[in-house]
């Protein structure tokens, strides 16, 4: 196990002497092993409780839907739910394109009507799996869906990369 540590550490110290000195790009060895990191992650999330989480927000987010006031809400709880079934290898990123301080006025709603309780929830479960060495990617999942949950319009979910 160690073995095959130190051999892909070499290999990714030797691609980025070859390209610093050569020019020549990296090898996808590396790159694949995170894509394949990321899809096990997933699925693991999904298994220990991110299906039930992600169920949760489609569910409220239907609910808010129902009202013409409440549908901006349930479309951000929506992409909760998508971010909830696959946090990782994903990122939410700033857009910048609501017009004017639309999301400025929808994020103070957001936070005056309660959904910081969200937020703090996800830096609790956060916090809690952070404390064992198994969960600490985990833990940063739920840190990135509490970001994501203070203030979640004006921003998208994007892949990382």
């Amino acid at each position: 196990m160690i073995y095959c540590k130190c051999m892909l550490l070499a290999k990714v110290l030797r691609n980025c002497i070859y390209e610093i000195s050569s020019g020549e790009e990296i090898d996808d060895f590396y790159f694949k092993n995170i894509e394949v990191m990321n899809i096990l992650g997933n699925i693991l999330w999904v298994i220990l409780g991110g299906f039930i989480v992600a169920m949760f927000y489609f569910i409220v987010g239907a609910l808010f839907c129902l009202t013409i006031i409440g549908i901006p809400f349930g479309l951000q709880l929506f992409k909760f739910g998508l971010f909830a079934l696959t946090p990782f290898g994903y990122d939410a990123v700033y857009t910048g394109t609501e017009p004017g301080c639309l999301s400025v006025v929808m994020n103070v709603l957001w936070v005056l009507l309660g959904w910081w309780e969200i937020a703090l929830t996800h830096l609790t479960f956060g916090l809690i799996l952070c404390c064992t060495i198994i969960g600490i990617p985990f833990g940063l999942q739920h840190f990135k869906m509490a970001l994501l949950s203070l203030f979640p319009f004006g921003k998208t979910i994007v892949p990382k990369g």
